[in-house]
């Protein structure tokens, strides 16, 4: 298990955070198709809290697309970055999720937030903020809608429906499993909706969350026990 570092100039205070968000916004890549479902590699990224130990360990699983096998998995624990403050949850777990992709010992190919990309007030979640620091193709994948609104979507799966800010279309919801309730896809970077949402199908073919967050949803949660278990020796 790798140890997260706090970043160098990482930001204190909620204005100093949206600071950071408006200039990484622009950063954003949204004309790119990113790479076709069902091929390379996809990669799952979760963390989990233990709030009174001030601690936070993240998980980081690459599956092979096509068979969804286990590739690879890397996990890193460390102290939590930022108060709760939502819209801003990204600055308490991008420090640690980066150092579990940089324990990876291949390249994640698209990574799998589990959270939100462009479905956020800011316009700059999770899997957002991590596409441009890292560079590499990302979607979220949440199980809420947030703040925003959206049509029931059909109750097949495959069914969808625009999840809507306003007017603006700020991702979908995606029925993955007939007749359950859907999840809320949105882009983070370097990938188009239309691809998010066919990505997530291909990690759905049995339950309703994306394999790459069942597991690592799994592995984060062992993470943090054994780093408890030894935070208390």
């Amino acid at each position: 298990m790798r140890t997260a570092d706090m970043p160098a100039n990482w930001p204190a205070t909620e204005e100093e955070a949206r600071a950071v968000q408006d200039e990484l916004r622009g950063r954003v890549v949204l004309d790119e198709p990113g790479p076709p479902p069902g091929s390379g590699r996809v990669t799952g990224v979760d963390v989990a809290y233990d709030d009174v130990r001030d601690l936070v360990a993240a998980a980081a699983v690459v599956l092979d697309a096509a068979t969804l096998e286990v590739v690879a998995e890397a996990t890193a624990v460390g102290r939590i970055s930022f108060p709760y403050v939502p819209g801003l949850l990204a600055f308490r777990e991008v420090p640690t999720v980066r150092a579990a992709l940089d324990a990876l010992p291949c390249p994640p190919g698209l990574v799998v937030c589990d959270g939100y990309g462009l479905a956020h007030p800011r316009r700059f979640g999770l899997a957002a903020h991590l596409g441009v620091l890292t560079g590499l193709p990302t979607i979220g994948v949440a199980k809420n809608p947030f703040t925003f609104s959206h049509d029931e979507p059909g109750p097949l799966r495959g069914g969808s429906a625009p999840l809507l800010d306003g007017r603006e279309e700020v991702g979908r919801a995606l029925r993955t499993r007939d007749r359950v309730k859907p999840v809320f896809v949105s882009v983070g970077h370097r990938v188009s909706l239309d691809n998010a949402l066919a990505h997530t199908l291909a990690l759905t073919p049995r339950y309703r969350l994306p394999e790459t967050t069942r597991r690592a949803d799994a592995l984060c949660r062992q993470a943090l026990k054994q780093a408890v278990a030894e935070h208390e020796d």
